[in-house]
């Protein structure tokens, strides 16, 4: 039996989980965003070790995928945050990429004491589940993530990232304000501005002048759920903040360019998006 395959439960966890809703990843496509569109793109695991993996945290047992190459060690590590739709099988596919790439690849579940959305229809995910998620919460689960990571011995955490979409790409700025050992972010199509509130205090743009690392943000001229007047807004404040960021727009993509399941899936921007966050990762030593 392959050693590495012992990583995926960790003696270490804790067995009581009462606290956790979520005590397993979702198999296939979240509901809200089945079926599948014809363009999805299937990484296979060849050469990689991949699969579901439990991240201790102080309250139990947070399911995450990870992905890495079956040979070597001291991979950089990039965490994976997942859309509105959780760890699904397109969040999965992401780690693989990076994993095929070099990088130790995880994407723990972030609503994991919140409830399964896979089940849920778009209206019920975002009243009944996100509207419940803290960023305190949110940003404690990303940092248990970056201590199992560094458990395995298989990785070196100084060379740290972190990638998020829609809903994750706004927790990419905020954990790139968090913790200072990120060396480089890249958040797609992240909301910038909004309403405080106890779940979420601030966002992207009140935290501009507290970025430990340079971001890459990868926004669509076409969304209409993140007004481009917020995105200029997060380029000045980061401009003022005297901090590294890049923001690029593409005029023509709408939200969920990358996300190749689904009819806004705009493969020319995905690539070209893809190849920045490649470069910019290497840029900023996290390669």
């Amino acid at each position: 039996m392959n050693p590495d395959l012992a990583l995926l439960n960790p003696p270490e966890v804790p067995d009581s989980r009462r606290d956790f809703l979520v005590k397993k990843l979702a198999v296939g496509f979240a509901l809200a965003v089945s079926p599948a569109g014809a363009e999805t793109i299937t990484t296979n695991t060849d050469g990689l070790v991949a699969g579901e993996v439990r991240v201790p945290a102080k309250d139990g047992a947070i399911p995450a995928y990870r992905a890495m190459p079956a040979k070597g060690k001291k991979f950089p590590v990039v965490l994976v945050v997942q859309e509105i739709f959780g760890v699904h099988e397109h969040i999965k596919d992401i780690c693989r990429r990076f994993a095929k790439l070099g990088y130790f690849a995880i994407a723990p579940e972030m609503y994991a004491r919140q409830g399964d959305v896979s089940k849920l229809e778009m209206n019920k995910i975002i009243s009944e589940v996100v509207s419940k998620v803290p960023d305190a919460q949110v940003m404690s689960d990303l940092d248990f993530a970056v201590a199992y990571a560094a458990s395995t011995k298989k990785c070196d955490v100084n060379k740290l990232a972190v990638t998020g979409f829609c809903w994750g790409g706004r927790i990419t700025w905020m954990y790139a304000a968090h913790n200072a050992k990120v060396k480089a972010g890249a958040a797609w199509y992240g909301r910038l501005k909004g309403a405080s509130n106890p779940m979420t205090p601030k966002h992207p743009v009140d935290v501009a002048a507290s970025l430990h690392a340079p971001v890459l943000g990868l926004y669509g001229g076409k969304d209409t759920g993140i007004p481009f007047d917020t995105v200029e807004a997060m380029r000045e404040a980061v401009k003022a903040a005297g901090k590294k960021a890049n923001i690029v727009v593409y005029p023509e993509a709408p939200h969920g360019f990358h996300a190749d399941y689904r009819p806004s899936y705009r493969k020319t921007e995905a690539d070209a998006a893809w190849k920045e966050l490649l470069a910019w990762f290497k840029k900023n030593g996290v390669a």
